[in-house]
């Protein structure tokens, strides 16, 4: 196999125990043991979301669950040859993550770019972008999947100079029957105009290694921009659904959920939400990576870019994300065990928050934590709640209850209105060499039965807030002062009732095998 990179190459035996022996010995895993304990250092580097152990991450790639174990791979650049490999991660919980040594090098691709992964029963498929070449497949069969072979040893959709209607760029793999179908990311030039749509074209093989191009995927489309890509798909049942999630280049990680016409081998969306909700870069959700839960749910993670110049962190990965759709109803909430990263637990029980008044609580404070608030916000004008805060930085979370769009006038049977969930990071730092991020803003439900719930991960450079697990937003801060780990809570306009506060301070996840 050409390999055209000089980053060691290990391999391995096939069966569990004999790699484990085999992966305690590896120099490539000392490699990255060393270079996390340096990396610790930084204290911007979160300790419990995943992260690169020597390089810069990008895309999540390739999530998968393979016998009895969470895979993801991520685009990692390795120091002697910064060009995109595949980097892996392997856990038991989706938490836990320990390291593994790269699976996939470029050769004769220029960088493994990204793609995803179909699971059989006695191996796994991966189906990824090689620069220069087109749309590669490699399989692995091995317990772990950290021996790769690619098939043909070259692209098996290449990238055809002549004139096609189609464009071969990250792809996605399925199976329906006999045949493996694959998305391959892309746009269509919209109304004849210079403008595209976002577009997802459709191959099939029997192989693996011959394939025929069928057609544009999605129809009827009425609910991406124009200037949208669909690069970095993964298409897989939710409920009794489908879900088509993607990266625009333009407007980041979103998704669509509809009908698939198998017949037709056509989606036909009907629903769409965001995964980004505000700027593409400076701190923001990025590209996604999802498999199925066993249950009719998918599991993502994404990744989030650097908001810091030339930082060395360019991406982390966001918390493992489940979603699952039911009465035209998206839930997101976090998954893995999360729960067993806890310690040092803090309540604060059943209280009135005086209007306009800062409240603060003994002992609730931190930059490496788990929150979650339980409240009452129907009389409330906007809740703000002020995090990573010292008296030079601080980084505000407001929740505006039924401020967002009546949505009334689009649905005539409901007279819900939408509440929205903003994340201000405009005054997180004094570090000039920080991209400041315009204020990320979210639309989401909350039913008028319900308490407004804010689950809060916070975790050094990284803050995520699901909102009563119907959407979550995330952002990358960069707080210089180590004194900015202070929080308060304020109801604006009027009192609130504070149901209840939890606060955990979270351990840091241990990479070694």
């Amino acid at each position: 196999m050409i390999n055209n990179s000089p980053v060691p190459r290990e391999y391995y035996s096939k069966e569990y125990k004999k790699q484990i022996i085999e992966l305690k010995a590896s120099e490539l895993l000392k490699r990255f043991t060393k270079s996390r304990r340096v990396r610790e250092k930084n204290p911007h580097r979160p300790l419990y979301h995943a992260t690169s152990p020597e390089c810069a991450m990008h895309d999540a790639n390739g999530l998968c669950f393979y016998k009895g174990r969470w895979h993801l791979f991520f685009q990692a650049y390795p120091p002697e040859y910064p060009k995109q490999h595949w980097g892996h991660m392997v856990s038991e919980d989706l938490i836990h993550w320990k390291d593994l040594p790269y699976a996939l090098y470029p050769g004769p691709e220029q960088a493994c770019f990204s793609g995803a992964t179909l699971v059989e029963n006695d191996r796994v498929i991966a189906m990824y972008h090689g620069t220069a070449r087109g749309n590669m497949v490699a399989v692995s069969d091995d317990d772990l999947l950290i021996n790769w072979e690619k098939l043909t040893g070259d692209a098996v959709i290449d990238l055809d100079p002549k004139e096609r209607e189609y464009q071969v760029f990250d792809p996605c793999i399925w199976k329906k029957g006999d045949y493996y179908y694959s998305l391959s990311g892309g746009y269509l030039p919209y109304a004849d105009s210079w403008k595209y749509r976002a577009a997802d074209f459709l191959f099939r093989s029997k192989d693996l290694i011959s394939w025929e191009y069928l057609h544009p995927f999605i129809e009827g489309d009425i609910f991406t921009l124009l200037g949208d890509d669909g690069a970095c798909p993964y298409f897989w049942p939710i409920g009794d659904k489908h879900i088509l999630l993607f990266f625009s280049h333009m407007s980041a990680g979103q998704f669509l959920i509809g009908d698939y016409d198998k017949e037709k081998d056509k989606f036909y969306p009907h629903y769409h939400q965001r995964a980004n909700h505000g700027i593409l870069h400076e701190g923001g959700v990025h590209a996604p990576s999802a498999t199925p839960d066993g249950n009719g749910g998918v599991v993502v993670i994404h990744n989030v870019n650097a908001g810091k110049k030339n930082s060395v962190m360019k991406s982390v990965m966001t918390m493992p994300r489940l979603m699952t759709f039911s009465d035209g109803e998206i839930n997101i909430e976090p998954t893995g065990d999360y729960r067993s990263l806890r310690c040092n637990h803090r309540h604060v029980s059943d209280r009135v928050l005086t209007a306009d008044k800062k409240t603060t609580f003994s002992g609730i404070t931190g930059n490496v934590i788990e929150m979650v608030i339980r409240i009452d916000a129907a009389e409330s004008n906007m809740i703000e709640l002020d995090v990573l805060k010292s008296d030079t930085e601080v980084t505000k979370i407001r929740y505006y209850h039924k401020r967002g769009f009546n949505r009334a006038y689009r649905l005539k049977e409901t007279n819900t209105v939408d509440s929205v969930l903003e994340i201000d990071s405009t005054l997180s730092t004094t570090n000039s060499d920080i991209l400041t991020r315009p204020i990320e803003s979210m639309q989401v439900e909350v039913n008028d039965d319900e308490l407004t719930e804010l689950h809060i991960f916070i975790d050094k450079s990284i803050i995520e807030v699901f909102v009563n697990n119907r959407d979550c937003a995330c952002v990358r801060v960069y707080p210089d002062n180590p004194e900015s780990i202070g929080i308060s809570i304020m109801s604006k306009g009027r009192s609130a009732k504070l149901k209840s506060l939890d606060i955990w301070d979270m351990k840091k996840i241990d990479y070694s095998i």
